[in-house]
C-alpha cells in the first residue's frame, strides 16, 4: 500500500469516528432527528468519493 492510500485510509478512518462522536456531543440537544440524518448522509457522500480516490488506480 502507498502512501497516497494510507493517506486516504486515515482520513476515512477520522471522518467515521466523527460520524458517531459529533450526533451523540454537539447534536445532542437538537430535538428533531434530522439533524443527525443530514450529517450521517454527508459523511456516507464523503466516504464515498473517498473511496473512489483510494480505488482510482488500482485496476492499473
Amino acid at each position: 500500500m502507498g502512501k497516497r492510500e494510507v493517506f486516504w485510509g486515515v482520513i476515512s478512518c477520522v471522518i467515521i469516528i466523527l460520524a458517531y462522536i459529533i450526533p451523540y456531543t454537539f447534536l445532542t440537544n437538537m430535538a428533531n432527528w434530522y439533524g443527525s440524518f443530514l450529517l450521517w448522509i454527508g459523511v456516507a457522500c464523503v466516504i464515498i468519493i473517498i473511496n473512489l480516490m483510494i480505488t482510482k488506480d488500482w485496476g492499473s
